[in-house]
């Protein structure tokens, strides 16, 4: 059975990483692809390592039947390169960072998340925590446009 492995990075994985995830794990489970697509998600930086995640976050997902609650933060590590089929970040500043992590020879694992939104305007996943609500719903809205793009482009490497 193959199976493929994505992790979702943003700056401190309590806003966009972990609404991905969540985002992702639900579409997987509607596909009926558990255990063959594993999802995770991490952050760039360390100053949330261990948090739940924005409680406007898990505020905005539950409205969408996202449970974002058991999720917590953790840091990127140079071993998730290894663990990982794809390292889908939100934006280029993360794409930047994690170039700097990464081992030389797993950079090509890297992708912004908004590649995978059929007809997306916007490039990159904007960054809600320094604004209001709306900005959670936008994060979900290109969430779930990206995530079914995303799952539609690796269901070719799913078939036996």
């Amino acid at each position: 059975m193959n199976k493929v492995s994505v992790c979702f990075v943003c700056l401190g994985n309590i806003c966009r990483s972990p609404t991905a995830e969540a985002v992702m794990l639900r579409m997987v489970d509607e596909a009926g692809l558990n255990g063959r697509v594993v999802v995770d998600s991490a952050g760039t930086g360390n100053w949330h390592i261990g948090e739940a995640p924005d409680e406007r976050a898990q505020r905005a997902g539950k409205q969408r039947g996202y449970d974002l609650a058991p999720l917590r933060a953790r840091q990127i590590e140079q071993e998730d390169f290894a663990a990982f089929d794809l390292i889908v970040a939100m934006d280029d500043a993360n794409v930047t960072a994690l170039h700097q992590v990464a081992p030389a020879g797993e950079r090509d694992k890297i992708r912004l998340l908004m590649e995978f939104a059929p007809n997306a305007e916007d490039r990159v996943v904007t960054d809600p925590y320094f604004g209001g609500a709306a900005g959670f719903e936008s994060v979900l809205d290109q969430c779930e446009a990206a995530c079914a793009g995303l799952l539609a482009a690796l269901r070719p490497q799913l078939v036996d």
